[in-house]
């Protein structure tokens, strides 16, 4: 009954997955946060009658594109745990931490987009002295707040990563 089954292929090699979609992810946020929107902000996005929809359409599409970027760090760190890859402590801190991100992708997809967009569209573009409402303001600082675990968090795994593939050559 012993039976031996035999790869075609070489198996993939995790821990440049995740270190790429880890260099993507981090990367593509600092762009999104400190070059697109600051950008599209002083070039009168804001002003726009459309500008809630835009967002809405720019961050829902980087949303999903966080979600796959976590659930793909998310599986390589349950990988990595399965074949002791790791050190005992990172091994289990590191898919808590994984499952972080994924939690903060989830967020921003299922709550935070949906409901700026909802106060944008409740914006009058024609008032200049219009102010963004409270509740706006406490949902940029949950943002910016949730950005900056996710950036920490993200670069603590990508360190990870890279310490144990220096390691293993």
């Amino acid at each position: 009954m012993n039976t031996i089954s035999e790869r075609n292929g070489k198996s993939l090699n995790w821990t440049t997955i995740v270190m790429v979609t880890l260099g993507f992810w981090l990367s593509a946020s600092l762009m999104l946060d400190f070059v697109m929107i600051p950008g599209l902000s002083l070039s009168g996005m804001m002003n726009q009658g459309g500008f809630a929809s835009a967002g809405y359409l720019i961050f829902g599409v980087f949303n999903r594109i966080e979600l796959i970027c976590a659930a793909l760090v998310l599986t390589g760190f349950l990988v990595f745990r399965r074949h002791h890859t790791l050190i005992h402590l990172q091994e289990r801190w590191s898919v808590i931490l994984a499952g972080l991100l994924l939690a903060i992708a989830l967020i921003y997809t299922y709550i935070l987009t949906p409901q700026m967009s909802g106060f944008g569209l409740q914006l009058n573009g024609f008032d200049p002295l219009q102010t963004m409402p409270p509740a706006m303001i406490s949902l940029h600082w949950g943002y910016w707040i949730l950005e900056l675990i996710k950036l920490s968090i993200g670069v603590t795994l990508l360190r990870w990563c890279y310490r144990n593939s220096c390691s293993l050559v």
